[in-house]
Parts: C-alpha cells; structure tokens; sequence
C-alpha cells in the first residue's frame, strides 16, 4: 500500500510538474511588443527619443554654447510616476540620459543615489588610497541644468474597450536662476480591446 501510495504521489507530482511548463521565446529588444497596453520598454524609448531630440534642439542650446563656449552640464532630476501603474522612472531616466550623452551636445552629471555612491568610495579613498591614486574633494562637476518631470495617465472604459493616454511633461530649468529654458510634452494613447 506504500508502494502504491508513493508512485500516486510521484506521478501527482510529475502531471503538476508538466502543467506548470511555459513556452518561452527570445525576440529582438527592437521589435515593439505591447501584450497589455500599459506603459513598457517601447514607450519608455519612444518618449525619451523624441523628448530628448526636441529639447536638444531648441535655441536654449545655442545660445548657451555662444555665451559660454562649452557644452552645457545636466542632471536628470525626478520623475514623478502619477498614474495607477508601477512604471519605472529609473529606467526612463536612463533612457534619457543615454539619448542626451549620444547626441553629444551636453554632459551628464550623476544624481540621486549613484552620486551618494561616487562621494562614499571618494571618502573611503581618502583613508584607503595611495596619495597617487587618491580622488580630491571639491572637484566635481556642477550641473548647469536639471531636468525635470512626470508621467500621468488617464483611462476611459466602456465594456471590453479602454482608451490608456499617457502624458510625459518635462522641464529643463537653469540652476543659477531658476530660469526654464525648455517644457516638453509627448502624449500616447492606446486602444485595448
């Protein structure tokens, strides 16, 4: 009766076991998939391409060039995620900073957390580094820009039917004054049925 037991419950395991297996394919990360119609990678580069080509060029850019004689610097801010979906800023984030060092008419500066992280192993070298070796203090590069923004999103439904309209806002203001120099919008929507 153990026997019989054993062998029901090993086949038991194997029929969940074969139930549970997932088809799984690799596509190229070009290739636009969109399975629930919410915010994805797609958007995130679509939004960021297009945002970023504009703001570089505008006469804020010129003009800053002239009267300087340099590329501007820039931080990447916050991106405030307003809608009802987990949407990754960091990753839109990145998605921008690589479009502006790309196009090489700004410099890019590290924010947030990552700078944190740069200022702690600049303090330990401090103490752990050769004289040779060892970053100074105070050298940093100071962002002449930071940039700036939010993600909302609005959903209308009716029956199996829902309109998803997503609305990115960006601004470019000059840390010296406060001054904004670029306001940028990109709109998508999508039909889900």
């Amino acid at each position: 009766m153990k026997k019989f037991a054993i062998v029901f419950l090993l086949c038991l395991i194997g029929i969940w076991g074969c139930s549970n297996t997932k088809n799984v394919s690799r596509v190229d990360s070009d290739q636009d998939i969109n399975l629930s119609g919410r915010w994805n990678d797609s958007d995130s580069q679509l939004v960021s391409d297009e945002m970023i080509s504009d703001a570089l060029s505008r006469n804020w850019l010129t003009n800053y060039t002239e009267e300087h004689g340099r590329k501007p610097t820039i931080i990447v801010g916050t991106v405030k995620n307003k809608t009802s979906e987990h949407i990754s800023a960091e990753t839109f984030i990145k998605d921008m900073e690589r479009e502006m060092l790309n196009s090489n008419k700004a410099r890019i500066v590290q924010a947030g957390q990552a700078r944190e992280e740069l200022r702690k192993e600049r303090d330990d070298q401090q103490d752990y580094a050769s004289l040779s070796t060892m970053k100074k203090w105070g050298l940093e590069r100071g962002a002449d820009f930071i940039l700036q923004g939010t993600i909302n999103s609005i959903t209308d439904s009716n029956k199996k039917q829902k309109l998803i309209s997503y609305q990115v806002d960006l601004e470019l203001t000059d840390l010296e004054n406060n001054e904004k120099v670029w306001i940028g919008t990109k709109k998508i929507r999508k039909v889900v049925k």
